[in-house]
């Protein structure tokens, strides 16, 4: 699973010193992401129901049980990529079934650069000062390749109408 260009090793270093800072307290930056996801499409919050009930709001599904389990699984997909930086491939049958699972919910391919933009924002409120230019590229590059990989998924199913 090597995205068009694999990670340096300063890389590699940048993203694991980045998440051992930030992974301290996951669900909260986890309701970061989500929020600022929800912030740039709202569109989004119908994909997230937990048994047939159809959140309000944002605030309302931020709050639900079922999606703070929903928050420490991507936290935990997140940390495997971090802890297999060195041989990402190793995550390849996982990452194309999460995508598989994600396009059978209604996700669209299009919605997980939208995804990259709140990890990076998350990333950003919490690193502050720490979240340079190389970091943000680092995180780019990963968050690529583990999108690439959940597409991949997208492709043994075929396309809805």
């Amino acid at each position: 699973m090597e995205s068009g260009m694999p990670l340096s090793g300063g890389q590699r270093a940048l993203i694991r010193e980045s998440w051992r800072r930030g992974s301290g307290s996951p669900v909260q930056h986890g309701l970061v992401l989500f929020s600022r996801l929800f912030d740039l499409d709202p569109d989004l919050l119908p994909l997230f129901q937990y048994n047939c009930k159809q959140f309000a709001s944002p605030q309302e599904c931020l709050s639900a049980p079922e999606f703070l389990d929903h928050i420490r699984k991507v936290m935990l997909v997140i940390d495997a990529a971090v802890s297999h930086l060195e041989n990402l491939s190793c995550l390849e049958e996982y990452l194309c079934n999460l995508g598989k699972k994600h396009q059978a919910v209604g996700v669209k391919v299009e919605s997980f650069s939208t995804v990259g933009e709140s990890l990076l924002y998350m990333l950003e409120k919490c690193l502050g000062a720490a979240f340079s230019p190389e970091v943000q590229e680092a995180w780019s590059k990963l968050y690529n390749a583990v999108v690439e990989a959940m597409q991949r998924g997208w492709e043994t199913l075929p396309e809805g109408d």
